[in-house]
């Protein structure tokens, strides 16, 4: 049984290490969802996640532990955009336990969390070479809406490209 928390500022610490470890790096690579062939650096620091949340009331971090005192096992960003509709962000899973569908876990309570809170629609962004990872948020009911926005080449806060074409997609379903 797992359990799904609202993170405090207590929280946000083991989070940057855990979207680090799952996103970047030698340690991504145990997973599936690393983005180390496309981008080096951190994925998030303390300081902006700390100051991202303190500056939009509207947004969320929601955290996946086995039992509430257990390790982090995953978190997801939310944030409010309108009065229908929520932008998730940073979906994460420990990279070692991907295979317990924790990813699938977690994506559903943050749209049960969203749709208790009037959202009729998630919005993401993905890095469009991503395609494994488009393909898994496809099969959970997501469709690309058309829209690609160029990737924010020369701004350290999305890391460091290792490859000059990359682009975001984005992504809705209708909750």
């Amino acid at each position: 049984m797992t359990s799904v928390t609202i993170a405090t500022d207590a929280d946000l610490e083991a989070v940057v290490a855990l979207v680090n470890s799952a996103y970047r790096g030698d340690s991504s690579r145990a997973g599936w969802t690393t983005e180390a062939d496309y981008l080096d650096g951190q994925r998030t620091d303390l300081a902006t996640l700390r100051a991202e949340l303190a500056s939009r009331a509207n947004a969320v971090v929601l955290l996946l532990r086995d039992e509430p005192t257990t390790p982090l096992l995953g978190s997801v960003r939310l944030e409010q955009q309108s009065a229908d509709t929520w932008h998730l962000g940073m979906l994460t899973v420990r990279p070692d336990l991907q295979n317990r569908q924790l990813g699938r876990t977690l994506l559903d309570a943050a749209e049960r969390f969203a749709a208790e809170r009037g959202a009729r629609r998630m919005v993401m962004s993905v890095i469009d070479v991503r395609d494994t990872l488009i393909a898994w948020y496809e099969r959970r009911g997501y469709s690309r809406t058309g829209v690609v926005t160029g990737f924010p080449y020369g701004d350290a806060r999305f890391g460091e490209p290792r490859r000059d074409d990359l682009a975001f997609v984005e992504m809705e379903k209708t909750l």
